[in-house]
């Protein structure tokens, strides 16, 4: 950001931005604890929140938790607070228009990594109505067999009775404290990218609890049978990682400075069962969907969506892209991508009322190509080994069981562990970092095989990225393996003709 516009008034409820930036009403009472105070939640959940406000007014404010690990402040936390708990949402058009708006609904910032007990307290408070979350896959720490991984240190360290670090412990000794307490019922509501995530999230709060000591145990499971909802839901809208163009283009065209604002694309969409014990902001006034059945929407949006995303990250980091625009509208990887979508992976889901499965996939092309978002493809590909597990392993099962073999979705399993553990396999210093918890585990897997093939049908057998019976197949992963080797001898474009070959 440059001295001009560091010279400009900071935003904050006393300094008026020019017209088309309109400030929120005062904060409304806190009632929502949200865990994940990153960029996703800001511009979905915090933007719903706001626009329900204005039809109906209610105790529906947000206090944010950081569930980063580390300790410390927390940028996104320190620059909220030097600004009224405020920040821009800019709404990034694909024709270049940008329009603008602040939430307002946030009261204020805690860091899990240090002020725990304190966020236990708030959990625990009967003024808190709805705990919420978007922590990522890797935030709800379950192992490769999807069950809460008690060999995880932060876990064990949660169940022996510490401040909780992560958040799975963070909610069950809130709950636990509102137990003791005799607060009344609350709904915790998950909003990250896990199919039936409410109930996963109710099953991972379970397997916590049974690994208590006795004498803990089963009030806190009873007080979970009674009194704790968990709706089933589904999130959508991209929001990249914050940039300093995005500070600055906040500056140049609303006038104020804002070290936190918050990329987005146009669209959103939240849909969600309306199970609430102690009531909820009328969010569907705010555009967001009740049903009595949330899977449809869930499996197409997880498959599609985020599966394909999967696939441009990976195949475009191959291909030297640095961004999923660029990777969507280089001719061969997108059309290769489309492919996969309509005829790998829309065969797997059922298309929900309303919204026809090839709409959809057009509809998240032209999504895709946005190219204000500048949204990363080592950003969408890291954490894969977490990822792959909830976007491709149920398209390959089903496909498998079907008679097809997905030989794109193969080649999206053998580019992912191309990057992950072959040096130089993509110029990271241009095209970013792709992190992943698993990189040393599975680098050093496939470091006993010699070739990539042996090493990728290594990856499949012990690699824990897909279910047993796909990584058995011995035609898929035969396709696989020749993926591998494709890409090793020949490259990346080479590898994506063999696989619509």
């Amino acid at each position: 950001m440059s001295a001009q516009h560091r010279a400009l008034p900071r935003l904050t409820r006393g300094a008026l931005p020019v017209p088309g930036l309109r400030l929120p009403p005062p904060t409304p009472e806190a009632g929502i604890v949200h865990l994940g105070l990153g960029n996703f939640h800001r511009a979905h959940q915090a933007v719903y929140t706001a626009d329900a406000l204005r039809h109906t007014e209610g105790p529906w404010g947000i206090t944010g938790v950081s569930t980063t690990p580390g300790a410390g402040p927390r940028p996104v936390i320190e620059g909220m607070a030097a600004q009224d708990g405020l920040y821009t949402v800019l709404t990034l058009h694909r024709d270049g228009a940008v329009a603008a708006g602040v939430p307002g609904v946030h009261h204020r910032g805690l860091v899990a990594d240090g002020q725990g007990a304190e966020v236990v307290d708030l959990i625990g408070s009967a003024t808190t109505r709805i705990v919420s979350l978007t922590v990522t896959e890797k935030g709800y720490t379950f192992g490769a067999d999807g069950r809460l991984d008690l060999d995880d240190p932060l876990v064990r360290a949660d169940l022996a009775g510490g401040a909780p670090r992560t958040a799975i412990g963070l909610i069950a000794r809130g709950l636990q404290r509102r137990l003791r307490a005799g607060a009344p019922p609350v709904t915790v509501l998950s909003c990250d990218n896990l199919m039936e995530n409410g109930n996963r999230l109710r099953a991972l709060l379970g397997e916590f609890t049974a690994a208590l000591p006795a004498g803990e145990r089963d009030d806190l499971q009873a007080y979970l049978d009674a009194s704790v909802s968990t709706p089933n839901g589904m999130v959508d809208r991209i929001a990249p990682a914050t940039t300093d163009e995005h500070r600055a283009l906040t500056a140049r065209a609303f006038g104020v400075r804002d070290t936190v604002p918050v990329p987005a694309e146009p669209y959103k969409l939240w849909v969600m069962e309306d199970d609430f014990r102690a009531g909820r902001p009328a969010w569907e006034h705010a555009g967001a969907v009740f049903t009595k059945d949330v899977a449809p929407y869930e499996l197409m949006k997880l498959r599609l969506l985020n599966g394909a995303h999967s696939l441009l990250a990976y195949l475009g980091l191959l291909r030297g892209h640095r961004s999923i625009d660029a990777a969507v509208t280089d001719e061969l990887l997108g059309g290769t991508v489309e492919f996969a979508m309509r005829e790998e992976i829309l065969p797997t889901v059922r298309e929900p009322d309303g919204l026809a499965g090839a709409a959809y996939i057009g509809q998240l092309l032209d999504r895709f190509a946005n190219p204000a978002l500048g949204h990363r493809t080592a950003q969408v590909g890291s954490d894969g080994s977490l990822k792959i597990p909830v976007r491709w392993a149920g398209p390959l099962a089903e496909s498998l069981a079907a008679g097809r073999v997905p030989r794109v979705l193969a080649l999206g399993l053998a580019a992912y562990a191309r990057v992950l553990t072959v040096d130089g396999a993509y110029d990271e210093r241009a095209l970013g970092a792709v992190r992943d918890g698993a990189r040393t585990r599975l680098t050093d897997l496939v470091s006993r095989a010699a070739g990539p093939e042996a090493k990728v049908r290594l990856l499949l057998a012990e690699g824990g990225l897909v279910p047993q019976q796909v990584a058995q197949h011995a035609e898929f992963a035969a396709a696989v393996a020749e993926s591998a080797r494709i890409l090793d001898a020949h490259g990346a474009e080479a590898a994506l003709r063999a696989a619509r070959a």
